[in-house]
């Protein structure tokens, strides 16, 4: 498989790379970002590229993917749905015009067309085309998102945020596993989407957890 990853340095991002790296059924890898990728590995070659609204210069070098992982995030807080919109909205749908294979969209829970949220209105138009397309498409929506193997998000808040909260992970996934999942599971299932698993084409946490264990039990 060859597998493509637009936010590879984000905490999602990173534990797609990782599992992708790690799943002997990939390979090669290729990250795109705006600056150049600390990460090496002998599969792996990342694309430097400043304009992710057009990805038409760098069409040859995403060609012939078998998944493509749209991991960028961005926090809504102080921004404008004009500001918001094209990182969530615009980049991802011209990663799903350029990349083939399985797309997988990394949403959030709560999304929704219809919401009267920004972030959450972006998101969930975004969702509704992605899903329109006559390919395979299917969004992920963690909720709380546990990071493993020294994962960190790149959003300070965030950070302290994660950190703070590190010892509720054991408790919600017992009392709401609905709502929590890993950069580890998450990553496996985003794997296993790729390779055919499955599964409602909207994830919820669960649904995640659940594709993600699967498809580890059939890799090995």
């Amino acid at each position: 498989m060859k597998v493509v990853i637009f936010g590879a340095s984000g905490m999602v991002g990173q534990g797609a790379l990782r599992e992708s790296l790690l799943d002997p059924g990939v390979a090669s890898v290729v990250t795109v970002g705006r600056s150049p990728s600390t990460a090496s590995d002998p599969k792996l070659r990342h694309v430097v590229h400043a304009d992710f609204g057009d990805l038409s210069p760098i069409a040859a070098d995403l060609a012939d993917a078998d998944a493509c992982f749209y991991c960028v995030g961005l926090s809504s807080a102080g921004l404008t749905e004009a500001q918001y919109t094209p990182v969530t909205h615009d980049y991802a749908v011209e990663a799903a015009r350029v990349v083939g294979g399985t797309y997988v969209y990394v949403s959030s829970e709560g999304a929704g067309a219809d919401s009267k949220t920004m972030w959450a209105r972006v998101k969930g138009r975004t969702e509704n085309e992605l899903l329109a397309l006559d390919r395979p498409v299917f969004v992920v929506r963690p909720g709380f998102i546990q990071p493993l193997h020294g994962i960190t998000s790149r959003t300070r808040i965030y950070r302290y945020v994660y950190t703070w909260s590190s010892w509720l992970f054991p408790v919600l996934r017992k009392v709401a596993p609905k709502y929590v999942t890993t950069t580890e599971l998450l990553g496996r299932a985003m794997l296993a989407l790729a390779k055919g698993a499955h599964a409602e084409r909207v994830l919820r946490s669960d649904e995640i957890n659940r594709v993600a264990g699967a498809g580890s039990a059939t890799t090995g």
